[in-house]
């Protein structure tokens, strides 16, 4: 190891905020869905890819996700990464009967808990779920929460269902009474969604993950998840799936929606959407270690909302890191970024 690249020898130590891994059971039930003919084009144009193609890219990735020891922190080391949290990959068993959901969630959490015993001072767990059973999911964060983790991994909708639906709040409910975050992952678009991506090939992180998970949020904020559950933490990656950006229109147009009368459906909310930014939601820079991203969204959400990821194995680029050492920020708003945040959001 190159004691110049972890340690903190530059001032702060680096912490990856969303990182991937996958357990052989959930891997090999992916491929038997996608062989049965599951009707999930998302979830079969991403999954039929990494599990099928004889691809070194492909066959890398898989390979990384389902290493939770020396390979991965040997990468870690490369880059220059202190601790990683990780979750499972996405779908997670959101594609899945909740009966077979459970039970590989369940193992899937005691591997992950399992690894982050043998590796304290590198790993941290978020908690996967099976949202298809709210109620158990809420059990199961109380149970992750009681291993050690540090969040819940939320793996985008649940069967072509986005979670703004009430049956789901009592993840949120739960996630909220024990001050854990809740960090909202891409998966493929869903059906009612993805025709226009997927036939010029933009459903998955080029385009459609952000399309996606971006709705996902807003439908959360805008039915009131948010006034429900005012302590609730939430995370999203990507650099905030292009949210931040939209920050001033979305304000003002759902605004006007709501002055109007056109959405019967709509109800007035305690803050603008981007007041929730500014108080319920965190932004990782996953697959998105581009300065100008991150010094937009330091300006307009602040030095306090925002994280480093590296999104690995998916984006795994160990320059990225000294790159990102090197940015035109002051000293302490560097390590918050890349620390300071990480430890006071996930409470490490």
């Amino acid at each position: 190891m190159n004691e110049l690249k972890t340690g903190g020898a530059q001032g702060y130590l680096r912490i990856a905020t969303e990182e991937a891994f996958i357990t052989a059971d959930v891997l090999n039930a992916y491929k038997r869905l996608i062989a049965a003919g599951v009707d999930d084009p998302g979830f079969v144009s991403l999954w039929g890819f990494y599990a099928g193609s004889p691809s070194a890219r492909a066959t890398s990735i898989v390979e990384r996700l389902q290493d939770l020891d020396e390979r991965r922190i040997g990468d870690m080391d490369a880059a220059g990464i202190d601790k990683a949290i990780i979750a499972l990959t996405a779908p997670g068993t959101h594609v899945f009967a909740a009966d077979e959901a459970r039970g590989l969630t369940v193992d899937a959490n005691d591997r992950l808990a399992a690894a982050c015993g043998r590796h304290p001072a590198r790993f941290v767990g978020m908690t996967a779920i099976a949202p298809q059973d709210a109620a158990w999911s809420a059990k199961e964060i109380e149970r992750g929460h009681a291993l050690g983790f540090k969040a819940v991994i939320l793996n985008g909708h649940v069967r072509g269902e986005y979670t703004d639906a009430q049956k789901y709040w009592p993840i949120f409910e739960a996630a909220e009474a024990l001050n854990t975050p809740v960090y909202l992952h891409p998966q493929g678009p869903s059906k009612g969604l993805i025709g226009p991506l997927l036939e010029r090939g933009l459903d998955g992180a080029v385009f459609g993950f952000g399309v996606d998970t971006g709705l996902h949020l807003l439908r959360l904020i805008v039915m009131g998840l948010f006034d429900r559950f005012p302590k609730l933490k939430f995370i999203v990656g990507h650099g905030g799936e292009a949210l931040p950006y939209w920050a001033y229109r979305l304000d003002y147009m759902h605004a006007a929606g709501l002055r109007s009368g056109r959405y019967y459906f709509l109800k007035p909310l305690a803050l603008p959407i981007s007041g929730y930014f500014k108080r319920n939601i965190y932004v990782t820079f996953s697959g998105m270690a581009w300065e100008p991203a991150i010094q937009f969204c330091k300006s307009t959400l602040g030095a306090d909302r925002i994280m480093y990821a590296m999104d690995y194995p998916y984006q795994y680029q160990p320059e990225e890191v000294a790159a990102r050492d090197a940015m035109a920020m002051p000293l302490e708003d560097k390590k918050a970024f890349f620390q300071g945040n990480a430890e006071r959001v996930f409470g490490l």
